[in-house]
């Protein structure tokens, strides 16, 4: 027995001894396994981005909801307000985003542009930023408009043709702070859909800013239809006078 262990150390010399490997079996096994653990937790992961891009997203609005409050209370509780269309070239609306960010952008301690525009950009929002100078949220032009004028609109594209008279509304006109929408995203960023045509359509899901501060994340069908028979918070009736949410079924947010 003593010459047979002696024989084996023989074979393997102190110092150089060899250590069994995995076998090529054995790796295919452990990468096998892997790749599934990894096709479990990528949808996961997905969502977890998607969910954090949304808090984000309603993070802004916050902040946007808090620098509008502090423009109020340096503007005698006046909405911003102003003729549109403000420019033809490029032709740009106040209810655009890059036309009410002049508005704000004084009260978010951030220079905003193109370039550098702060939390007027939704992480979801995959437009290119040139076509809107990155920027995603729309602003309910209910708020600088008579609720007489905007029962008057039947469709969007009349106030570009034959502009509507600015009327600066006051924020104790809001007869339903927490029914009526102050400002939202204007695409589907978190749930795309095939056309996108803003809140001119009842597909998709939006995060909207309510004029009480409070952000709800809800579909295009829980809106209720404006003046032109879309969800369309622009021309809500009544104005500012009006309610955009809840439905007349009573459906409550996603969150």
């Amino acid at each position: 027995m003593a010459k047979q262990s002696q024989a084996h150390r023989s074979k393997f010399p102190p110092g150089n001894r060899s250590r069994p490997g995995f076998t090529l079996v054995e790796l295919l096994v452990v990468i096998a396994i892997i790749a599934l653990l990894l096709s479990i937790l990528s949808p996961s992961l997905m969502k977890a981005k998607a969910l954090a891009r949304r808090l984000k997203c309603t993070s802004n609005l916050k902040q946007i909801h808090l620098a509008v409050c502090l423009y109020l209370d340096a503007n005698d509780d006046t909405y911003p307000a102003a003729q549109d269309p403000l420019s033809k070239s490029p032709f740009i609306c106040l209810w655009m985003g890059r036309g009410w960010r002049s508005f704000v952008e004084p009260y978010l301690n951030s220079s905003i542009n193109a370039s550098s525009p702060s939390v007027l950009l939704c992480p979801g929002d995959r437009t290119d930023k040139n076509k809107y100078e990155a920027t995603s949220y729309a602003y309910s032009m209910s708020f600088y408009h008579s609720p007489d004028d905007i029962d008057t609109v039947k469709k969007l594209a009349e106030t570009f043709a034959t502009p509507l008279d600015a009327k600066p509304q006051k924020s104790f006109s809001v007869a339903d702070p927490s029914g009526k929408i102050l400002i939202g995203e204007w695409a589907s960023h978190h749930d795309p859909i095939e056309k996108d045509d803003g809140w001119l359509a009842w597909e998709g899901t939006r995060n909207y800013l309510f004029a009480d501060g409070n952000v709800h994340f809800l579909k295009a069908d829980q809106i209720r239809p404006a003046c032109d028979g879309w969800p369309d918070a622009n021309l809500t009736f009544k104005g500012i006078k009006g309610t955009d949410y809840p439905p007349l079924n009573g459906v409550r947010p996603l969150f």
